[in-house]
C-alpha cells in the first residue's frame, strides 16, 4: 500500500511554510472564538492613578455608573495601592448619589473596617451620617407634609451615632460645625418620633406604654419642643388610669416648663400628617 497523501505533500517545496500558515490561521480563528461575547475594556492597560482620576473625572460630571466602574476596578486591580482606599471612599459616595445607599453604606462599614486610623476617617463619618440623614423618602417631605419625626428613627439614630462620633474624635475638622447643627436637628426629630409613638399607644388605650414612650422624650432629650407634648400624654395616661396625684404631679411640671401650652385647655393638636403610616391602625 502506498504512502498517504500527507506524507507526499511533505516532500513538496514549500510546504513547511504553507503549514506555519495554517497554524498561524487556527489560531486567530480560535482566539478570535474564545473572546466572541466580550466587551472590549478601554481601560485594560491603564494604572492605578489613571483609572483613579478618570473615576474622579467622571464622579464630578455627575456620571455615576462609570465612576463606579472605576472605583470598582481601582480597588481590584490595585488592592493594596493607597489609589484603592481613596477609591472605596469615592465609590461610596457615587453609590450614594445614585440611589443605592445600602451599598454606600456597606462600602463605608467596609472601609472602617480595613482602615480605622485613616486620615480621611472624619469625612467617612460625616458621609455616613448624611446617608442616613437624607434617606429616599425624604426628598419628597416638602410634598407631601410629613414630619420627618414620623420617619422610620432607625437611620435618624445611625446618623446620630456617626455624626456624634466625628464630633467626639474630630472636634476640629472641617466636617465638625455642620455635623454639630445636624445634630441639633436630629435629636428634635428624634424626640418627635418618641412623641408619635407616645399618641399612638395613648389612641389604643395602652396607657402604660403611652407614659413610658413619653417619658424617653422628657429623660433622652431635655429641652426639646416635644416635651410639650410628651408631659401632656402623661398627665392624660395617669388620668385614664385613675392615678390623680402623678396626674397633678404632671400637670405642674409642664406649667412650670411651658407656662403658655394650650394643650391643657384645647387637648391634642392634629395626630399625625396624612401620610404616616401610624394612622392606619
Amino acid at each position: 500500500m502506498g504512502r498517504p497523501a500527507f506524507f507526499l505533500f511533505q516532500n513538496l517545496p514549500g510546504f513547511a511554510s504553507i503549514g506555519r500558515i495554517l497554524v498561524l490561521i487556527a489560531a486567530i480563528i480560535l482566539a478570535g472564538c474564545g473572546t466572541k461575547g466580550q466587551e472590549f475594556d478601554p481601560t485594560a492597560g491603564w494604572n492605578a492613578e489613571r483609572l483613579y482620576q478618570d473615576g474622579k473625572e467622571e464622579m464630578n460630571a455627575g456620571n455615576w455608573k462609570v465612576c463606579k466602574e472605576r472605583f470598582i476596578a481601582v480597588e481590584t486591580r490595585f488592592p493594596l495601592g493607597v489609589y484603592a482606599q481613596q477609591a472605596m471612599i469615592s465609590l461610596a459616595y457615587c453609590y450614594w448619589k445614585d440611589k443605592e445607599p445600602e451599598q454606600a453604606l456597606a462600602t463605608l462599614a467596609r472601609f472602617q473596617q480595613q482602615y480605622p486610623n485613616h486620615p480621611s476617617m472624619d469625612y467617612v463619618l460625616y458621609l455616613k451620617g448624611t446617608i442616613n440623614f437624607t434617606p429616599p423618602s425624604a426628598m419628597f417631605s416638602n410634598i407631601t407634609g410629613q414630619n420627618p419625626g414620623e420617619r422610620d428613627p432607625k437611620a435618624l439614630r445611625q446618623s446620630y451615632a456617626a455624626y456624634n462620633e466625628l464630633i467626639d474624635r474630630f472636634p476640629e475638622s472641617r466636617y465638625t460645625v455642620d455635623a454639630k447643627k445636624r445634630v441639633a436637628w436630629l435629636v428634635n426629630t428624634m424626640a418627635d418620633n418618641e412623641k408619635f409613638v407616645a399618641r399612638y399607644y395613648y389612641d389604643r388605650y395602652a396607657y402604660v406604654a403611652a407614659i413610658n414612650r413619653a417619658q424617653v422624650v422628657i429623660t433622652e432629650f431635655q429641652g426639646v419642643p416635644a416635651a410639650e407634648e410628651a408631659l401632656y400624654i402623661m398627665m392624660m395616661s395617669y388620668e385614664k388610669l385613675g392615678m390623680t396625684d402623678l396626674r397633678n404631679d404632671t400637670e405642674r411640671v409642664l406649667l412650670a416648663n411651658f407656662p403658655k401650652t394650650k394643650l391643657i385647655k384645647e387637648g391634642f393638636p392634629d395626630k399625625y400628617s396624612s401620610w404616616n403610616v401610624l394612622r392606619l391602625f
